[in-house]
Protein backbone atom coordinates (compact mmCIF):
# COMPACT_ATOMS: atom_id res chain seq x y z
CA UNK A 1 0.00 0.00 0.00
CA UNK A 2 2.72 2.62 0.77
CA UNK A 3 4.90 1.48 -2.14
CA UNK A 4 1.70 3.34 -4.45
CA UNK A 5 1.99 6.56 -2.84
CA UNK A 6 5.58 6.47 -2.60
CA UNK A 7 7.08 9.18 -4.93
CA UNK A 8 10.28 6.95 -6.99
CA UNK A 9 13.08 8.70 -7.19
CA UNK A 10 14.47 9.65 -10.05
CA UNK A 11 17.40 6.89 -10.73
CA UNK A 12 19.00 8.01 -14.27
CA UNK A 13 19.20 11.68 -12.82
CA UNK A 14 20.79 10.72 -9.82
CA UNK A 15 23.41 8.80 -10.91
CA UNK A 16 24.11 11.38 -13.84
CA UNK A 17 24.62 13.86 -10.64
CA UNK A 18 26.69 11.45 -8.67
CA UNK A 19 28.87 10.45 -11.76
CA UNK A 20 29.69 14.24 -12.91
CA UNK A 21 30.01 15.07 -9.32
CA UNK A 22 32.60 12.18 -8.34
CA UNK A 23 34.23 12.78 -11.67
CA UNK A 24 34.73 16.38 -10.66
CA UNK A 25 36.18 15.85 -7.37
CA UNK A 26 38.30 13.21 -9.42
CA UNK A 27 39.38 15.82 -11.71
CA UNK A 28 40.25 18.55 -9.32
CA UNK A 29 42.41 15.71 -7.43
CA UNK A 30 44.45 15.20 -10.61
CA UNK A 31 45.01 18.73 -10.96
CA UNK A 32 46.02 18.78 -7.73
CA UNK A 33 48.77 15.35 -8.16
CA UNK A 34 50.02 17.45 -11.42
CA UNK A 35 50.67 20.61 -9.70
CA UNK A 36 51.99 19.15 -7.09
CA UNK A 37 54.26 17.01 -9.33
CA UNK A 38 55.00 20.08 -10.96
CA UNK A 39 56.63 21.18 -7.83
CA UNK A 40 58.73 18.57 -7.59
CA UNK A 41 57.36 16.19 -5.10
CA UNK A 42 57.54 12.51 -6.45
CA UNK A 43 53.71 10.88 -7.24
CA UNK A 44 53.59 9.08 -3.74
CA UNK A 45 53.77 12.41 -1.88
CA UNK A 46 52.14 14.53 -4.26
CA UNK A 47 49.10 11.74 -4.05
CA UNK A 48 49.69 12.35 -0.22
CA UNK A 49 49.44 16.23 -0.12
CA UNK A 50 46.54 16.00 -2.87
CA UNK A 51 44.58 13.59 -0.13
CA UNK A 52 45.73 16.16 2.37
CA UNK A 53 44.24 19.56 0.14
CA UNK A 54 40.46 17.66 -0.45
CA UNK A 55 39.68 16.88 3.28
CA UNK A 56 41.02 20.34 3.76
CA UNK A 57 39.01 21.95 1.11
CA UNK A 58 36.27 19.74 1.50
CA UNK A 59 36.09 20.34 5.51
CA UNK A 60 36.66 24.18 5.02
CA UNK A 61 32.99 23.67 2.89
CA UNK A 62 31.59 21.86 4.78
CA UNK A 63 32.28 24.86 7.55
CA UNK A 64 30.77 27.41 5.43
CA UNK A 65 27.70 25.33 4.41
CA UNK A 66 28.54 24.55 1.28
CA UNK A 67 29.23 20.99 1.17
CA UNK A 68 26.10 20.40 2.16
CA UNK A 69 24.70 21.67 -1.15
CA UNK A 70 26.99 19.62 -2.82
CA UNK A 71 25.89 16.73 -1.10
CA UNK A 72 22.08 17.23 -1.05
CA UNK A 73 22.61 18.14 -5.13
CA UNK A 74 25.64 14.61 -6.00
CA UNK A 75 24.52 12.12 -3.12
CA UNK A 76 26.64 9.53 -3.72
CA UNK A 77 29.11 11.20 -5.49
CA UNK A 78 30.03 13.55 -2.95
CA UNK A 79 29.98 10.87 0.17
CA UNK A 80 31.96 8.32 -1.70
CA UNK A 81 35.22 9.86 -2.15
CA UNK A 82 38.03 11.24 0.23
CA UNK A 83 35.66 14.73 0.56
CA UNK A 84 33.26 12.57 2.12
CA UNK A 85 35.07 11.72 5.05
CA UNK A 86 36.27 14.84 5.87
CA UNK A 87 32.44 15.73 5.54
CA UNK A 88 31.54 13.37 8.07
CA UNK A 89 34.38 14.56 10.54
CA UNK A 90 33.09 18.30 10.70
CA UNK A 91 29.63 18.04 10.06
CA UNK A 92 28.92 16.70 13.46
CA UNK A 93 31.38 18.95 14.71
CA UNK A 94 30.10 21.54 13.82
CA UNK A 95 26.36 20.94 14.90
CA UNK A 96 27.67 20.63 18.29
CA UNK A 97 30.25 23.38 18.12
CA UNK A 98 27.62 25.39 20.71
CA UNK A 99 28.14 22.67 23.52
CA UNK A 100 31.85 23.90 23.99
CA UNK A 101 35.60 22.76 22.61
CA UNK A 102 35.65 19.53 24.39
CA UNK A 103 32.29 18.37 25.01
CA UNK A 104 30.99 19.90 21.81
CA UNK A 105 33.08 19.70 19.02
CA UNK A 106 35.91 17.04 20.65
CA UNK A 107 33.22 14.76 21.52
CA UNK A 108 31.32 15.01 18.83
CA UNK A 109 34.37 14.97 16.06
CA UNK A 110 34.51 11.26 15.19
CA UNK A 111 31.01 10.48 15.94
CA UNK A 112 30.28 9.01 12.09
CA UNK A 113 33.60 8.59 10.94
CA UNK A 114 34.88 6.63 14.27
CA UNK A 115 32.99 3.52 13.44
CA UNK A 116 34.37 3.66 9.83
CA UNK A 117 38.26 4.21 11.17
CA UNK A 118 37.61 1.33 13.93
CA UNK A 119 36.54 -1.06 11.34
CA UNK A 120 39.08 0.02 8.78
CA UNK A 121 41.92 -0.35 11.18
CA UNK A 122 41.20 -3.44 12.49
CA UNK A 123 40.43 -5.18 9.27
CA UNK A 124 43.29 -4.04 7.86
CA UNK A 125 45.19 -6.01 11.18
CA UNK A 126 43.39 -8.56 10.53
CA UNK A 127 44.47 -9.01 7.04
CA UNK A 128 48.17 -8.55 7.70
CA UNK A 129 48.03 -11.27 10.94
CA UNK A 130 46.46 -13.81 7.45
CA UNK A 131 49.19 -12.88 5.27
CA UNK A 132 52.05 -13.26 7.86
CA UNK A 133 50.77 -16.48 8.91
CA UNK A 134 49.78 -18.20 5.63
CA UNK A 135 52.30 -16.45 2.96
Amino acid sequence: MVDGVRPRPALARNVFRAFVVGGLIALIGQFLINFYQGRGLPLTEAGAAASATLVFLAALLTGLGIYDEIARFAGAGSIVPITGFANSMVAPAMEYRGEGLVLGVGARLFTIAGPVLVFGIVTAWAAALLYYFFR
